[in-house]
């Protein structure tokens, strides 16, 4: 372990706070500061689009409370000199730092114009916002964006006994990330649970002043709304390192140990990194799911301490999961990265099932609907390189 006096992490979601907790567990006794935009201890995003919609205010993350006081909370990094290796803040103080970890996360995309009723859904205040709106009797809800936070705030909406329309620009939910046949399987399930779907149409704008009425679609149509959430995607955090000299590509662009390119003392993890993923050729990935972050977070952090000389490649295997309409669904590795894809077990039709994807005949990811056995077999499979043959049979 090199030795660092001062070790400062930006970004105080779960990426952070994981870092943080790393350090103290390695025996990091130098000053270690952690800096966070947001005024809460660090806390569990995936609740915000399922069970803090209905009533559960339980984000608690294990190890933020050890926090304690001392940390900068409400507080936002506005600039870096990697040279003087200094973090300018958003009052204009700076942090000297030996050693940086960046994790300053995503935003949620948004449209130009945004009435009041359209909300973006990526903090507890949001969350909170949305849920005062569902609880004021039964709603016209519109989701914009068929990802997995569309998909659930959707199916929570519903269940809640709401009107739900989903709007997709894909021609099925999560198609990049499902596949063909799982993807137009969700639309289905989707619908035969409720919500009314519009696929591969674009929102354009709202009408409504100064509250939303109804959103306006590519094609011209109009959806009457009551309540709108958007979940179009994120965009990294990265403004505030756009004088710093480090590389920004989608992300901060970093080496396979989560060095950020052409620095020695700074790592970055979560959401806001880009970096050559060892499974996949070295293939330039950027994952914004919690498991990632949980995991990388720890790694950049332990990187820092090693130096660059004996850090580690992280290559984790991505996976996520979520429950749409009572359906648990998971996915492991890249099926996007996939030119085929296969039935491995179970049955469509039958809403209980396991896709093999592969490239070039070897497997690089996987997708199952209640059917978490067959999911770790194909993990096993993603990470030993096996052929989808090898797990068709």
């Amino acid at each position: 372990m090199r030795k660092l006096n001062r070790v400062t992490v930006v970004g105080a979601s779960l990426a952070g706070l994981r870092a943080v907790q790393a350090l103290r567990r390695e025996g990091f006794e130098g000053e270690l500061t952690l800096i966070g935009a947001e005024a809460h201890t660090p806390y569990n995003r995936p609740p915000l689009s399922k069970s803090v919609l209905q009533g559960d205010d339980d984000v608690s993350l294990p190890g933020a409370e050890d926090l304690g006081e001392d940390w900068l909370r409400g507080r936002r990094a506005a600039g870096l000199d990697p040279i003087g290796k200094v973090v300018t803040m958003d009052d204009g103080s700076t942090v000297h730092y030996d050693g940086l970890v960046i994790a300053t996360g995503a935003r949620p995309r948004r449209l130009s114009d945004h009435p009041e009723g359209v909300h973006t859904l990526r903090t507890i205040e949001d969350s909170l916002a949305v849920r005062a709106e569902l609880n004021t009797g039964r709603r016209r809800v519109v989701v914009i964006g068929g990802g997995f936070i569309g998909g659930e705030v959707a199916s929570t909406a519903q269940a809640l006994g709401h009107h739900v329309t989903l709007v997709a620009g894909a021609p099925y939910p999560m198609l990049a990330a499902f596949g063909t046949d799982t993807a137009r399987w969700l639309a289905q399930h989707h619908q035969s649970n409720g919500v009314e779907l519009v696929s591969g149409i674009r929102v354009v704008g709202f009408e409504g002043s100064p509250r939303v009425t109804e959103v306006r679609l590519s094609d011209g149509r109009s959806i009457p709304a009551d309540l709108v959430v958007a979940g179009m995607g994120v965009t990294p955090n990265t403004e505030w390192l756009e004088s710093s000299g480090l590389t920004l590509d989608d992300g901060v662009v970093c080496d396979a140990n989560l060095y950020a390119r052409g620095a020695s003392d700074v790592v970055a993890a979560g959401d806001v990194v880009r970096w050559p993923h060892g499974l996949y050729g070295d293939s330039m990935v950027r994952v914004e799911h919690w498991s990632n972050a949980n995991d990388q977070g720890a790694s950049a952090a332990l990187n820092l301490l090693a130096g660059p000389e004996n850090a580690k490649p992280f290559a984790d295997l991505p996976s996520f999961a979520t429950h749409v309409h009572g359906a648990r669904i998971q996915s492991a590795g890249l099926p996007h990265l996939a030119d085929e894809a296969t039935l491995v077990a179970g049955a469509f039709e039958e809403g209980r099932f396991a896709v093999g994807f592969a490239k070039n005949g070897v497997l690089v990811g996987a997708v199952a609907v209640d059917s978490p056995k067959d999911l770790i077999r194909l993990k096993r499979g993603i990470a030993s390189g096996s052929s989808l043959g090898a797990v068709s049979a």
